[in-house]
This record gives structure tokens, C-alpha cells and sequence, in this order.
């Protein structure tokens, strides 16, 4: 199948800029860019995409056991970037898009420029001294939620994980996002991202990273972001003054000039 058709691949801005790529997390799609790309569009070359089985993706593309695991995401990241000829890319990953982009750029470390990781999480459960925010009964009463209703589920969560009592209209917005990815799809995606362990795929980065959090985060509290930068050599953290697990939407800006003074940096 073709590469473009299969992620609903889009290139917009500066034809001559450095090329970010943005990824979106789970539940969403390359829409829930839409108020950083203009922030970014007239220096840079952007790259969105659909994840298989979310968005406008190829419906046909959907395999169950193909996509029981982040590797086959990171896999389509690098075919993107093959069948685009892509060169020095940055690669911005949203929630688990970011482990989804360190397993890219672990396998393939010469395709990618730098990493930003947007409220990273490379294990959800808790793990002895590691605090990843749940326990495994707290995953498992999630998941199960979502099986027996999905769309009563994505409307309670959804406020909660945008985090901005105060502009409900954004909790709306999500809440839409994930009502409208298939349900089977999207708990499928769901299990792959709050039942994976990608803390031992941090060590195998080698590209400059950024890590990127907010001060305050439903799905990944502080600790987890100070984790990931310790663990990732020479990476950097910066943490947003907002709330939520989407700061692209509730702090676009910031993010944005986040994203922008790494991508020159590196």
C-alpha cells in the first residue's frame, strides 16, 4: 500500500525549512496540530501524519497483531521518512508518539536530527521505585471501561486528560477526537500504549532530545518526565506552566516556541 495513502501523509510549510515531524498520540489525529502548525509553518517544512487505524488513515492498513506493538508505529515513521526522501528531521512526539519516535530513532539514529518528546510516558504502571502514575489495577479497570463503553468512557476521560476545567470547549475537542477513532481500533492502541514498557529503549537514543512536560499532568506526573531526561544521555526538560496532557492545544505557543528554539539548536 502506498506509504502516503496508508498514513494520510501531508507536507506543509517552508519547502526549504528544516523538517519537523509531528506525531500525534493516542486518540487523535494529525488535526489536533492544527494550533501549533501555523506558529510553525513559515520556517519549517512539517510533516503530519495519521497513525494506522486513527484519523483518516487507510482503513485497509489495519492489522490487530501487526499493531499489538509501538515497534510497527516506529516502523511507519520510517517509511514515511523513506518514501519522502526525508533528511535531518525532527521528530515531535506527543504521549506515546514520543516512545513510537525513540524507537524510530533508535533504529535508524542517522534519519533524525532530534527528538522532542511531548509529555513522555515510557511505562504508565507503576514499577517498584518508578512511578508511572497507575497501578495495574488502575490499567486494567481503564481498559475495561473502554470495552464495555467506549464512547461513555472517552466522554468522561477526556476532560480529565485535557486538564482545563476552565475551557471546556478543549475537553469537547478531545472528547470528539477519540469518538471518532473505531472503537475496537482504538482499545487495540490503548492496550499497546498504557501496557507498554519502552524504559529500556531510552538508553538506546543517540540523537539530541527534548523532553517536554507540564507542571501539571493527569496521565504523566513529574517524576516521569525527570525519568526520561535521566535517562536519556545529554537530553533536556523543560516544563510548561499549563495543565493537561496536551499542551499543543491548551499552550500552543509555548509549545511551540519549545519546539522551534530546539529544532534550531540542534
Amino acid at each position: 500500500m502506498d506509504v502516503r495513502a496508508r498514513n494520510n501523509v501531508r507536507v506543509v510549510g517552508s519547502a526549504d525549512g528544516p523538517t519537523l515531524m509531528l506525531a500525534h498520540g493516542f486518540g487523535c489525529d494529525q488535526n489536533l496540530w492544527r494550533l501549533v502548525v501555523p506558529l510553525l509553518e513559515a520556517r519549517f517544512r512539517i510533516v503530519l501524519f495519521d497513525h494506522v487505524g486513527a484519523g483518516s488513515s487507510h482503513p485497509d492498513a489495519w492489522d490487530n497483531a501487526r499493531y499489538s506493538t509501538l515497534q510497527q508505529y516506529a516502523d511507519d515513521v520510517l517509511d514515511i521518512v523513506r518514501e519522502l526522501e526525508l533528511a535531518d528531521v525532527v521528530f515531535v512526539g506527543h504521549s506515546v508518539a514520543s516512545m513510537i519516535g525513540v524507537l524510530a530513532a533508535a533504529a535508524d539514529p542517522g534519519a533524525f536530527r532530534g527528538l522532542v518528546l511531548l509529555t513522555p510516558s515510557p511505562r504508565y504502571i507503576d514499577d517498584g521505585d518508578y512511578r508511572g502514575g497507575f497501578s495495574r489495577h488502575d490499567i486494567d479497570e481503564l481498559l475495561e471501561s473502554m470495552e464495555s463503553n467506549y464512547l461513555g468512557w472517552a466522554s468522561a476521560m477526556a476532560p480529565t486528560i485535557m486538564g482545563t476545567p476552565d475551557r471546556p470547549e478543549l475537553g469537547d475537542e478531545l472528547t470528539d477526537s477519540f469518538c471518532r477513532t473505531e472503537p475496537t481500533r482504538a482499545l487495540a492502541f490503548a492496550r499497546t500504549t498504557f501496557l507498554s514498557d519502552n524504559r529500556a529503549d531510552l538508553a538506546r537514543v543517540t540523537v539530541p532530545t527534548l523532553v517536554i512536560e507540564c507542571s501539571e499532568d493527569t496521565l504523566a506526573p513529574r517524576e516521569v518526565g525527570a525519568y526520561v531526561r535521566d535517562q536519556i544521555a545529554g537530553s533536556e526538560l523543560v516544563t510548561l506552566e499549563a495543565t493537561g496532557h496536551c499542551p499543543h492545544l491548551s499552550v500552543p505557543e509555548p509549545t511551540a516556541t519549545a519546539i522551534a528554539g530546539f529544532a534550531d539548536r540542534v
